[in-house]
Parts: structure tokens; sequence; C-alpha cells
């Protein structure tokens, strides 16, 4: 069974980019119902995956949609948070060089970034990828996301989902990209999953499950 992983900071840590009261909802009830619906699928198939990837990998078809979604969602909300710190960290080495061959420097990644999310249509998520060519930004729909998608290694994602920003900034949604930007990207995360697109380190995983009530796998 997927656990949902606690957050790797207090509630009210982001304040005031991101409200407790966001924390709480996002995490508490969004974040663990994609968990517990992921299980409860994983219960009914009697599957035992032996990872969050994996599932995801094996369910990335038309037929396993509800699987998929789900399974997918989990994974981003578990990455997002770790996307994410008080601290912020500074942007410099390899991904400051990364960032200023591929967009001119951080306020071009800003503008950019925060302009291909808040132009997304719907629900979805916005992120910086890392892949042959160099760094780009992507937003997907709904859950997809690029676990087992070769060549592209997330660096960092920013949820697009109205329960991620209503609270706080109502419908306002390049308001909240801004603030997420400027007070709360965990650069120091981001550096590691880049090393980990040039083969350098090992990439970030959900928490493996507890395994023990399933016994088939994916």
């Amino acid at each position: 069974m997927f656990k949902l992983p606690d957050l790797p900071y207090a509630y009210d840590a982001l304040q005031p980019a991101i409200s407790a009261e966001t924390m709480r909802l996002h995490h508490d009830k969004h974040h663990a119902k994609y968990v517990q619906t992921t299980n409860q699928l994983c219960q009914a198939e009697g599957l035992d995956p032996g990872s969050l990837e994996a599932l995801i990998a094996s369910s990335r078809q038309p037929s396993r949609r509800k699987l998929f979604n789900n399974a997918a969602q989990a994974w981003n909300h578990a990455f997002f948070w770790s996307c994410m710190s008080p601290r912020g960290g500074a942007l410099r080495g390899d991904l400051a060089d990364a960032i200023d061959q591929a967009f001119g420097g951080p306020d071009g990644l800003k503008q950019k970034f925060a302009a291909e999310g808040e132009g997304h249509f719907g629900s979805g998520w916005v992120w910086l990828l890392a892949g042959p060519e160099g760094l780009k930004i992507q937003t997907t729909h709904d859950g997809d996301n690029f676990v087992g998608v070769d060549g592209e290694v997330p660096l960092l994602t920013c949820d697009l989902w109205e329960h991620a920003y209503y609270v706080d900034y109502r419908n306002e949604r390049g308001k909240y990209l801004g603030a997420w930007f400027d007070a709360v990207i965990d650069w120091e995360f981001a550096s590691h999953q880049l090393a980990t697109a040039r083969g350098g380190s090992a990439p970030w995983r959900y928490p493996a499950p507890d395994g023990e009530a399933m016994r088939r796998t994916a």
C-alpha cells in the first residue's frame, strides 16, 4: 500500500506565498484522496506494484486511465512538495548556467514559466524539464507527467489546478505563479534533479509501498 508522504515542512512554512489553509486542504484532502484511490484500485485489480513509478508506467494507456490519473496525481503532488522549501536556496552552479543558456537567466525563466502556466487552459501542471537538448518548459493536462518518459527529467513543477491557489489568489493564476517562483522554489532540489539528468545522481522517487497486502505485479 502506498502512503501519503508527510510534508517536508510545516503547513505554515511557505506563507505568505502559500497559506497554511491551502496546504492543509491540498495535502490532507486532495493529495490524500489520490493516494487512497490508487490503493483501492490496486487492491481491486490484485496488484502489488514495486513502486509508484512502475505503476504509472504500466498504466499509461487509455484502458487504465483512472488508475493512471490517480497514481500520477499522487506522484505529482509528492514531487511538488519537494520542489518547495521555506528557505529557497541559491540558484548557482550547473543549474544557473543551464538556465542562462536556455532562458537568458532567471528572469527569462520566470517570464516563460509563468506565461506557460497562466496560459494553460484548465487543470494541469507546468514543468521545468531537462532533456537531450537542454532545459525547456512544458505543461501537461490533468495528472499527466513525465514518469517513464525517456529523455525527460523534471527539475521543478507547479500545480495549476484551482485547489492549489484559489483560497489565496482566487482566479489570479498568474499572481500565484509569480509568488511561487519568487518565494518558495527549492533550487537545491532542482540542482539535484539536473545532476540526475546528467547521470550524476539517483532521481527523486516516491516512497516505496508497504506491499504486505498485495501480491501481484502491476
